[in-house]
């Protein structure tokens, strides 16, 4: 049997979420409905296919009707909301390592331009847009932002880790800080370093002209093998959405289900 793309548990977390249709009764098409909407999105997220190829007769809706439903739940900030309940899960199961942080970014290529858009250096000068992402010491994503790909890593240092919410423990008040932030050379700058001070992080950064660039770093690994998460949803290689709200809107629902995949399997196997 295949597996679903939605699962009960799952759909129980987004339900609360979801923003109420405004339907007048009478009056043209009832709404599709919502849970079948998100098996759509979550299937052009994951197979990268273009909205219009999506099977309707498989879905119960068309691509086209996703689309819009994933542009309304965007600026509703469904996704967001979604991902910061998930990490309050996990934190509170004691399974956010708040002892480290590693931030790094990969840049994917933009054919359709539009916002946070921008030549490539490492691409020919292509359109292309970057991805941000800080995640805690094993690997879960606490945050992700969406830039240009002309854009210098270190200008999204600090508003990545700023981006991070207040997450719920076992005990105590939300924590949003980590201990420890660990970057690679793209971050080696003394301002970044004195921010991370002010912040109450202790900074773990590569050095310039000291560490080779063949190692990824003790401790930095976990966000290289995170961001290949990330893309391993087909959709986020390459940036087909022009809007940068809707593309951004995908890559935090790439989050959750990631979040999720980790506390599915923390509630099947136990600690």
């Amino acid at each position: 049997m295949k597996r679903e793309l939605v699962p009960d548990e799952l759909w129980e977390r987004v339900v609360p979420l979801l923003p109420r249709h405004r339907h007048r009764r009478g009056r043209g098409r009832p709404p599709r409905d919502d849970r079948a909407c998100l098996r759509g999105i979550i299937f052009v997220l994951k197979t990268g296919i273009a909205w219009r190829d999506l099977p309707a007769e498989v879905f119960g809706c068309s691509g086209a009707t996703c689309w819009r439903r994933l542009r309304q739940w965007g600026r509703a900030g469904v996704f967001e909301k979604l991902q910061r309940q998930l990490l309050n899960e996990l934190g509170q199961q004691g399974l956010i390592d708040w002892s480290r942080a590693a931030f790094d970014s990969s840049s994917v290529r933009g054919p359709k331009k539009g916002e946070q858009t921008g030549p490539n250096p490492t691409d020919r000068g292509k359109a292309g847009s970057k991805h941000h992402l800080v995640v805690d010491r094993k690997g879960l994503p606490l945050a992700i932002l969406l830039s240009a790909a002309n854009v210098h890593d270190k200008r999204k240092a600090l508003p990545l880790l700023d981006a991070i919410l207040p997450i719920k423990g076992p005990r105590g008040r939300p924590r949003r800080r980590p201990a420890k932030g660990h970057g690679d050379k793209g971050y080696d700058y003394a301002d970044v370093r004195r921010s991370l001070r002010k912040r109450h992080i202790i900074p773990r950064i590569a050095r310039r002209g000291i560490e080779s660039k063949e190692r990824l770093g003790r401790h930095r690994w976990v966000v290289e093998r995170s961001l290949g998460w990330v893309h391993t949803m087909k959709r986020l290689r390459v940036r087909e959405e022009r809007s940068a709200q809707m593309h951004l809107s995908l890559l935090r629902l790439g989050c959750c289900l990631i979040l999720y995949r980790e506390l599915e399997r923390h509630l099947r196997d136990g600690p």
